[in-house]
């Protein structure tokens, strides 16, 4: 009798231990999913109006030259960027003219400046000045993930001026206002 007593025993301890086994609580888990959104932002940034006039300078003394105006430093180009994980993984900033016409004679230009603030990839800017056209043209190249800052004082200052092509074409009157589109686009 004793041997059944002990192996019933025996057996309601193995059915007891394994229902415990089975509601062990000591530990779960769960899933979390990370999502990070692909993003091309941009905008122009000054301390007073982003418009601004450029005019040359008439002489004060007989049989000198007009004058270009001194260039227009307060302009702030700023981005974020967030690029694909496949295909396309850089993004340049072109600029062109997109309405109104340079008066004859005269040369529009812009330089973006190396970027001031932020972080990640930022842009590299071209070297020089571009004469604006109604062509677009790349201003910053190999912008990868990135931000810039915001506002006047961060990301690529935009160095305009106005310079004389043709003396001969420059004209009184020969004004008109423009439009300077700059556009953020995958490579």
């Amino acid at each position: 009798m004793k041997k059944r007593i002990v192996a019933l025993v025996a057996l309601c301890v193995g059915i007891g231990s394994g229902a415990l086994h089975a509601q062990d609580t000591r530990t779960d888990n769960h899933t979390v999913t990370i999502t990070i959104p692909e993003v091309a932002l941009l905008d122009l940034e000054s301390s007073g109006s982003k418009n601004f006039t450029l005019a040359f300078v008439a002489p004060t003394e007989a049989g000198n030259p007009v004058t270009a105006p001194a260039a227009n430093t307060d302009l702030w180009m700023n981005y974020s960027s967030i690029v694909a994980a496949s295909g396309e993984t850089a993004r340049t900033v072109s600029v062109q003219i997109t309405s109104g016409t340079v008066p004859a004679g005269a040369n529009l230009t812009v330089q973006a400046a190396p970027p001031m603030g932020g972080a990640g990839t930022l842009g590299n800017p071209l070297g020089g000045p571009l004469t604006l056209s109604t062509t677009a043209q790349d201003i910053v190249t190999a912008i990868g993930s990135c931000y810039t800052g915001n506002g006047p004082t961060a990301g690529h200052e935009l160095i305009y001026g106005l310079a004389i092509g043709t003396y001969s074409s420059l004209k009184h009157d020969a004004s008109g206002a423009l439009t300077v589109t700059y556009t953020i686009s995958d490579i």
